[in-house]
């Protein structure tokens, strides 16, 4: 759940693919978050995206790649324009509530995974996947960076106390997110996750200057 730019997939040379890439990555990210990222098979991936085992070799290199880009494509469709909004939003109690307002309809979604993948991937792939568990690790940090960020900027315009420690109120707000995603993987309603996000507006009530 961050604000990143999908990673740059080469293409191979050849005649063009006959099947949408977009949308084979969004079958696939449903193998994964109903599976979790081992044991999901590359038959299953295949069954789902309804391509051969060549050709997923082909078009995305392995498993792990193909969940990287997965992973990349479901950020920047259903996070990057939120996280967007709430940098430029200039109040930050209304970024905050906004966020975490748009945040609990994107968990809910009925066309996305229901829950964050970086965060669901945290607790369903094991330290062995090195390949995948670096890169999901740097995005779970770089979320709480950009939190950090936002409220860094608040105290400088005066919106927050001057000794604010951000970078707990960043982790505890990030932690809250992620614990929304977890509710939403067990199928929590949006209204209560709009209520969970109203609670992290809250935490920056002993922080707002008068």
């Amino acid at each position: 759940m961050t604000h990143s730019a999908p990673h740059s997939v080469p293409r191979a040379k050849g005649r063009p693919r006959a099947f949408d890439r977009n949308q084979a990555l969004l079958h696939a990210l449903a193998v994964f978050w109903k599976r979790g990222y081992e044991p999901a098979s590359v038959a299953q991936l295949c069954s789902a995206m309804n391509i051969s085992p060549p050709s997923l070799y082909a078009a995305f290199g392995n498993k792990a790649k193909l969940f990287l880009e997965a992973v990349a494509y479901y950020e920047a469709t259903f996070w990057d324009a939120t996280w967007e909004r709430m940098d430029t939003e200039p109040d930050i109690v209304r970024a905050i509530s906004d966020f975490f307002h748009t945040s609990a309809s994107i968990l809910t979604e009925p066309d996305a995974p229901c829950g964050c993948m970086v965060v669901l991937a945290a607790v369903n792939v094991s330290d062995d996947a090195g390949e995948v568990t670096g890169v999901l690790r740097a995005l779970r940090q770089e979320g709480r960076d950009y939190l950090q960020q936002r409220l860094d900027r608040a105290v400088e315009q005066g919106q927050l106390k001057p000794h604010t420690n951000t970078r707990l109120l960043a982790a505890t707000l990030n932690t809250l997110l992620e614990g929304m995603s977890l509710q939403a993987h067990d199928a929590a309603s949006r209204e209560d996750l709009q209520g969970i996000g109203a609670t992290a507006v809250a935490m920056l009530s002993p922080s707002l200057s008068a």
